[in-house]
């Protein structure tokens, strides 16, 4: 119940701890919905560039969704725990080969025991989200050091895990079934029965499990966990004398995260690369999705979507500009002026905005709700 007195909105403790408190807010999620479900695949069907064809799933869509799907559990440990991470490109690896070997089968010989363990391959969707188990069992083990350090030491230590994957994913070929390369093939997206090839099927996978997480993460961050993982964040000798644990708040923030960022691994390899080798999820994927969370906005589920757009999609359209104005230029030229343009706007970003994109659009929603009387 919303009401007026003296001059001053007030509102219920429940509509203040809503998902989308504000109306504004609600009415652009549904739009954004609708965009994204009914709109996008009716321009992909266009043969009009930049908003039709495959290319536009296949090359900006797709990617688009599994990054920022990834850079959500991103922020989740690095904005709202306050945890510096490099090896989210090493818990992406976990979960796309676990994924793998969960929807290959499994076989593990004891041969002390004369037997062996053996899982039969599983369906698609129950081997992403057991890849992003692993990926959490793993984040857990490496966020153990978070007890006793922090800072650039936190991040020195979490980038052990990158060098520690990248070397296990190429040099045991058990995980890539014996594969001389390294390189494996994932098993087909059969999802209920259906065989979902086609780049618009890929397209609506991503969506969903982008829509699915994401909520459940807006969700899970504005209760008690996410405040306690605030709380470490701001100050985390204060958060344990009010009586927060910071064993419980650090590893539950590298459990949730990396399980995430697990998920978005699986499907980076199941969904968009479809075969790959270790070298898919190196330390330069790690960078990748720090920039993203840093860009977009630590502590904000909308940065994460920000972030990815502005790192991905931005130098996309920036390559395309010379050739749909007709300016002679060479590709080497061009995208040399696409990373001068692009660090360009970084650095302007961070002199202005520190807070990242998020930042400034939730000053221009202000703005735009006080319109048109905004003093």
């Amino acid at each position: 119940m919303l009401y007026r007195e003296a001059g001053q909105f007030k509102t219920t403790y429940a509509q203040d701890m809503a998902m989308f408190p504000i109306r504004q807010d609600r009415i652009a999620f549904i739009l954004l919905l609708a965009l994204a479900f009914l709109v996008v695949p009716l321009l992909a069907k266009l043969q009009i560039w930049p908003f039709g064809g495959e290319y536009l799933l296949r090359a900006i869509l797709i990617p688009f969704l599994i990054l920022s799907l990834a850079a959500i559990g991103v922020n989740i440990l690095v904005g709202y725990c306050g945890q510096i991470s490099l090896g989210s490109g090493a818990f992406m690896a976990v979960g796309a080969y676990s994924a793998y070997k969960f929807g290959t089968g499994i076989n593990i010989p004891l041969a002390w025991l004369g037997t062996a363990i053996v899982i039969p391959p599983l369906p698609v969707l129950p081997s992403i989200l057991l890849g992003g188990l692993m990926a959490a069992f793993a984040g857990v083990l490496f966020g153990v050091p978070s007890l006793r350090i922090k800072g650039l030491y936190l991040a020195v230590a979490t980038l052990a895990a990158q060098f520690f994957f990248d070397w296990v994913f190429l040099r045991v070929p058990w995980f890539t079934n014996y594969s001389s390369s390294g390189s494996v093939n994932a098993p087909a997206l059969n999802f209920f029965g259906l065989t979902m090839n086609s780049p618009i099927e890929r397209y609506f996978i991503c969506l969903s499990f982008v829509t699915v997480f994401a909520l459940l993460a807006k969700n899970l961050v504005r209760g008690n966990i996410g405040r306690q993982w605030m709380a470490i964040r701001d100050m985390d000798i204060a958060a344990e004398l009010m009586g927060i644990r910071p064993l419980y708040a650090k590893l539950t923030a590298f459990a949730v995260s990396s399980f995430i960022v697990g998920v978005a691994g699986a499907l980076w390899a199941f969904v968009y690369l479809g075969s790959w080798e270790p070298l898919a999820f190196s330390i330069d994927r790690s960078f990748q999705l720090l920039f993203m969370v840093i860009i977009g906005g630590l502590g904000s589920i909308l940065g994460a979507f920000l972030g990815a757009a502005f790192i991905l999609v931005l130098p996309i359209l920036l390559d395309q500009v010379p050739h749909a104005l007709g300016i002679p230029i060479s590709v080497e030229t061009v995208s040399l002026l696409v990373f001068i343009i692009t660090g360009s706007l970084i650095c302007y970003l961070l002199i202005v905005e520190p807070h990242g994109f998020a930042r400034l659009w939730s000053t221009a929603k202000e703005k735009l709700r006080l319109w048109p009387y905004p003093y």
